[in-house]
This record gives structure tokens, sequence and C-alpha cells, in this order.
């Protein structure tokens, strides 16, 4: 658990923000290289090759594992279960921070939580380098984000003071370090897998583990002081206060859900329908399938600026949005991502593919949504949650990304069944619903049918 802290002068940095927000931020950056450039590879990888005859029955402990998967789906094809098996460790991995966060707040303390996450995900991404450590490394990788992530942005708030202003912009700085690494890493990864090989990606991923690790290290003075290296703190209990926010939050978490459906689809069952649908082809070179993930890092860099100026022109007018109001829009402005999936078809030539810039377009529109939704959502869970309870519910926030992978999961399944344009609309009326919902929880508000304390919730 960590404490409050002021601004000493000795932490005034760039763009006067402490510097260990860009610590934090730095370690993020390669945490998130290691993440999405394995991401981007995982479902093409068991599709392609892995879950065929030759690599498939080498894995140790598969038959088992699709044996408990499809007892609750029925008979699976090798495309069904790569998507199943990516929903499930996709949400896995944004499960266990509900624990790390845990473990970090009242056991080992946050840095030491951290440095054994990095170690853990660094030996799963070099597993893969094997076919019978396959179930292994997707264990070391999901134990390893448990307790990285439940704890990492948990320090961001112990940087500032209550009520510092600084706050809200310090989570869009820090989603730059994890957008420049969502950017990064599936060209690297893409490239080295199209070259050398599966593995190669796999290795790097790896490594970009260690040297987020060596940059959290040599820059732990910047960062807040670890209560548990002092003393032990008295567990005081929660206030009445306290505990509104936190059931607020919890009440929160299935409006989440359906936003995390239709994003977590994009890093699942997208890459299958980019490889089937979309003409790849600039002149004589075909872009590697992963290669469009690394739009989803780019894009939000680039419309942040433009949005987080629109938010203070609104805010000095009165008219910014609440939290609430801003992911909902979020939600409405992912969901005509998704319409505009499904309208690929009609745009398709001879070929039956879309042009390239079709999906450009489409990565540009779901981000602004992303944008709209995740840092907002993750501020809100990191900066009204009780102190001594932070990085618990900061995991806890990431159980609608849980849930909403392995949903995403499922439904991959529906791909073969499916026409791309039912596919996509399927997936937009779910996140379209979660917008209508957030935006009806706010009117509610505003009109006094639901009393929420605009000072604890958002």
């Amino acid at each position: 658990m960590f404490t409050t802290v002021s601004r000493p002068a000795r932490w005034r940095g760039l763009l006067d923000h402490p510097r260990g927000l860009f610590v934090l931020a730095g370690t993020e950056l390669w945490d998130r290289i290691s993440y999405h450039g394995m991401q981007a590879l995982l479902v093409l990888y068991m599709v392609q090759q892995l879950l065929l005859p030759g690599h498939i029955e080498r894995i140790v402990g598969f038959a088992r594992f699709r044996a408990i998967i499809e007892a609750a789906t029925g008979p699976l094809s090798t495309q069904a279960l790569a998507a199943q098996t990516f929903g499930l460790y996709t949400g896995l991995i944004y499960f266990t921070p509900v624990i790390g966060g845990a473990i970090g707040d009242r056991i080992i303390g946050r840095r030491v939580a951290v440095i054994a996450g990095a170690l853990l995900m660094a030996a799963g991404h070099f597993s893969l380098a094997f076919d019978r450590s396959f179930l292994l490394a997707l264990l070391l990788l999901i134990l390893g984000a448990g307790l990285l992530r439940g704890n990492l942005s948990a320090q961001i708030k112990s940087l500032y003071a209550d009520g510092d202003r600084r706050e809200a912009d310090a989570f869009q700085i820090y989603y730059v370090g994890i957008n420049l690494g969502a950017f990064i890493a599936p060209i690297l990864t893409g490239a080295l897998a199209v070259v050398y090989g599966w593995h190669a990606g796999f290795a790097f991923a790896g490594l970009g583990m260690l040297v987020g690790l060596v940059i959290y290290w040599a820059g732990r003075r910047h960062l807040p002081t670890d209560l548990r290296e002092r003393t032990v703190a008295t567990r005081i209990p929660l206030t009445a206060d306290e505990r509104l926010r936190v059931r607020w939050l919890i009440a929160l978490l299935p409006f989440c859900v359906g936003f995390w459906i239709a994003q977590s689809q994009v890093w699942n069952v997208y890459n299958l329908w980019v490889r089937d649908h979309v003409d790849l082809r600039v002149g004589a070179f075909t872009i590697p399938v992963p290669w469009l993930q690394a739009l989803d890092g780019l894009a939000p860099i680039i419309v942040m600026p433009v949005f987080l100026a629109l938010w203070r022109w609104q805010a000095a007018r009165g008219r910014e949005p609440d939290d609430i109001a801003k992911m909902a829009i979020g939600c409405v402005i992912f969901a005509g991502g998704t319409v505009w999936l499904s309208l690929a078809p009609f745009v398709s030539g001879l070929d039956g593919r879309a042009p390239l810039m079709w999906a450009v377009a489409f990565h540009l529109m779901s981000n602004i949504g992303w944008l709209y939704f995740t840092p907002i959502s993750v501020a809100l869970y990191a900066t009204r949650s009780p102190a001594s309870l932070r990085g618990t519910m900061i995991g806890v926030s990431t159980l609608a990304v849980f849930a909403g992978s392995v949903i995403s999961g499922r439904l991959g399944g529906l791909y073969e069944s499916l026409s791309p344009t039912q596919f996509w609309l399927l997936h937009s009326s779910i996140v379209a619903g979660a917008g209508v919902s957030l935006f009806a929880i706010g009117s509610a508000a505003r009109n006094g049918l639901v009393v929420i304390d605009r000072d604890a919730l958002c």
C-alpha cells in the first residue's frame, strides 16, 4: 500500500509531472511491446501452425485442455478452438490483476509484485519457443500479468496530492506508453514472424519485458514509497462514503463488459477477418496481418491531443461531459466502427476483398471510441477507489475485460456460421447497448432519479 504524497520540487519534470510517472509509463511501454507483440501473433499462430497435425500432439496437457473446453462448448473446429483459447487467455490476463492487486496491497508490496510479474511474463514469452510448453507459457503470462498490471498503474495516484488537476492528464500520458507499445509491437513481431518464424516474434516479446523491468528498477527512486518498507500500517475500516464509492464502481462493471466484448474481438477474430476479407497488397508488397494491429497503438496517439484540447475547451464553457457520459460516447463511437466493418462486403472488389483503407478507417474510428472509454474508466477506478483498496479495485475493473474477452472468445466461434456483416452487427449491438445504458445512468442522475455523488464517483 502507498501513501498519497505531495509534489516535491525535485519531482517536477517533463510536462510538469513527477518523473515517477514517466518511469511507470516507460515500464508499461515495454510491457505492452511484449504483450501486444505476442497477442498480434497468437491467433494466427494457433490457426496456421500450432493446432494443426504434427504440432498439436506435442503440446503437454492440450488434449485434456481441449476436452474441458469442448465439454462446455461442444466440438470445435481448429479456428473456433483458437478463438476460444485466445478469449480465455486474454480474459484471464485481465482477471488475475484482481488477485495481483490484493497481493500488492496487503502482502508483498507493489514494487516486489511488479518485479515478480515482469520476470514471470518474460519466462512465459520465452516458453512459447517450444510447442510442448505452450500451455505453461500461457499460465506464466497470466500469473505475471496479474502481479504487474495489478500494481503498476495503481502507483500513479500516489504521485499526486488529492485534488491535483494533473491526475486526469497523467493517465492520458500513461496511455501514450501503452499505445506506443501497441504500435511498435505488431510491426516488429509481425516482421520477425514473416522473416524468421513465429518463435522469433515471441522471443522478441520476452526481451521487451526484460527491458521494461530494467526501466522500472533503474527509476525506482522516483516512485512512491512502499509503506511495507517502512512500517506495518494499521488497516482502517472504510468510511460510509468509501463504501458507497466501491459499490458504484462495482455497479459500473456490467456496462464496461459490453465495450470489452467488441474491443476483445479486434484482438481475436478480427485478425482472421483481415486475412480473409481485406486486400493487403500495396504494390508488390503484402502487408503482414499483424501490422494492422499497430494502428490501434498509433491512432490514439494521433487523436489524443485533439480530444484533450476539445475537453478543455468544453470544460472552459461548462460543457465537458462527465466521466460516465464520456464512456457512453466511447461505446457509441466504437459501435459505429463495428458497423463500418459490417459494411465492408458492399465495397469489396471483384476478388471479394475490401480495400485496405476501409480497415484503416475502422481503426481510426474505433480508437476514438477507445480514447473516450478506456483511459477514462481506468482513471475513474484509480482515483476514486479508497487508498487502501486502490490496487484491488483496479484489479476489479479488469473483470470487465476478463468477462468481455471470454464472451468474445465464445462469440468468435460464430465467425464460421455467420456472414461477416451479421458477425460485426452482433458486436455493434452489444457495445451500442452498453453505451445507451451508460447514457441512461447519466440522464437519471441529472434528473435526480438516481443520486450519484459526482465528487465520489467521477
